[in-house]
């Protein structure tokens, strides 16, 4: 779940930015257990300087969420409380949304876990892997076709740019192979670069060679930005259209953009590339703007209320207050671990080390293949963004847990947070 590797790369261009000055009047504090672990977490956090605010949900069963959370959206006076309901980059928390967009269609029989990509993308039908990534863009056919499960699980042999090196970068970025928002002073640039349509994404992707084989190894990737264009043309609409009325008109998750709407700016925290030095306000964020196309990879803002909704429903087995989106069934195979058998995991294995337990991928994020003692479950699902968000759903304790900053630089908030709601779990 270590998504915190990601944009990395732009700190850069993030010392350009201006950082907004300490605040000069108190930071509230807000919690309904204040004597738990979790809200000594949230309250540290803050008191260090680490972020200016910080929001931790957590639920068990279908009893309320408990609810933590300490300081402002940004370290600007004045700036609102940060609260269940503020705005948050979830980047690469929207990875999990694509994957179960993907298994409604699976349920449905529209798409098939094993099913070749071709069948929808045609531009995908004759890949070529590079013979040496480090060295030329040299390649060969491809052994065998991407498929569904390749897209939901990143072993369908893509890079990304904010991994991937050599020559094949320097096409991604030719191409602009770059689905994600940064902020207004990085997206003129990339948005000239970058296809103006999904349709057209995934036809360019398509023109490039493979890192490896489909279904070789694990290589975090675009694959579920890919998946996105699979949506549409197997569910007959727009991929945004197709997450909205399927999964978040049913589940009441009504903070969940794309866009977000100039009046929402308000609640949009500010996001830092470290804890003083601000990369993207609320007021003048690039998220005010419609995106190229919508990014199955990272591209949503959301409140913790509306992700805990949907956590809340895979932990009830695809159902919330009367909305069925999937049988417990795909549910569970959603949250399985669908990585081909023979597949490489190291990269993989070394970007969770600190899970302490074997870890696989589901369907578009990592899933938990044994029992940590005194935390996570058998089957517990979930995945990081790149500004510090986590998010996960543990189907043997039925408890999901949520928790939510914006900055670059935190590496630590997903191991914390669960450790903290584990223990308070246990008292």
């Amino acid at each position: 779940m270590h998504s915190w590797r990601i944009f990395g790369s732009i700190a850069a261009l993030a010392l350009a930015s201006p950082a907004w000055p300490q605040a000069t009047v108190p930071l509230p504090s807000r919690t309904d257990q204040s004597q738990s672990a979790t809200a000594a977490v949230a309250k540290r956090y803050v008191a260090e300087g680490r972020v200016p605010g910080i929001v931790i949900l957590s639920g068990v069963g279908n009893a309320p969420p408990r609810v933590v959370s300490e300081g402002r959206i940004s370290l600007e006076p004045n700036a609102p409380a940060a609260d269940v309901d503020s705005l948050w980059r979830v980047y690469s928390m929207t990875k999990p949304i694509t994957g179960i967009a993907a298994m409604i269609l699976v349920e449905e029989g529209k798409l098939k876990l094993d099913q070749p990509i071709s069948d929808f993308i045609p531009a995908f039908k004759d890949m070529k892997v590079l013979v040496d990534p480090a060295r030329d863009l040299t390649s060969r056919p491809a052994t065998r076709p991407i498929t569904v499960r390749h897209l939901l699980t990143h072993t369908a042999g893509f890079g990304y740019t904010i991994i991937t090196k050599g020559p094949l970068l320097d096409e991604y970025n030719r191409l602009g192979i770059n689905p994600a928002a940064v902020n207004a002073l990085m997206e003129p640039n990339m948005r000239a670069a970058r296809p103006k349509s999904l349709e057209e994404f995934a036809n360019r992707v398509a023109t490039l060679p493979l890192l490896s084989d489909p279904g070789d190894r694990w290589s975090y990737s675009i694959g579920l930005d890919v998946l996105g264009r699979v949506i549409e043309v197997a569910g007959g609409m727009p991929f945004d259209q197709f997450v909205q009325t399927r999964i978040f008109d049913p589940l009441k998750m009504r903070a969940s953009y794309w866009t977000v709407p100039q009046d929402k700016a308000g609640i949009l925290a500010t996001n830092y590339m470290t804890p003083k030095l601000a990369i993207d306000t609320g007021a003048a964020s690039v998220w005010l703007q419609p995106p190229s196309f919508p990014y199955g990879g990272a591209g949503l803002a959301m409140s913790a209320r509306d992700y805990d909704r949907f956590l809340h429903m895979l932990v009830n087995g695809g159902e919330l207050d009367g909305a069925r989106i999937l049988k417990p069934e795909t549910v569970k195979l959603a949250m399985s671990d669908l990585l081909p058998a023979s597949v490489d995991r190291s990269t993989l294995a070394h970007m969770t080390a600190d899970s302490g337990v074997p870890i696989g991928f589901g369907a578009g994020g990592s899933v938990y293949l044994a029992d940590k003692p005194g935390g996570p479950g058998k089957g517990t699902f979930g995945w990081g963004g790149a500004a510090g968000t986590i998010g996960w759903a543990d189907p043997v304790r039925k408890l999901r847990g949520v928790a939510m900053i914006n900055t670059f630089s935190d590496k630590d908030l997903k191991r914390e947070a669960s450790k903290a709601i584990y223990a308070d779990l246990a008292q």
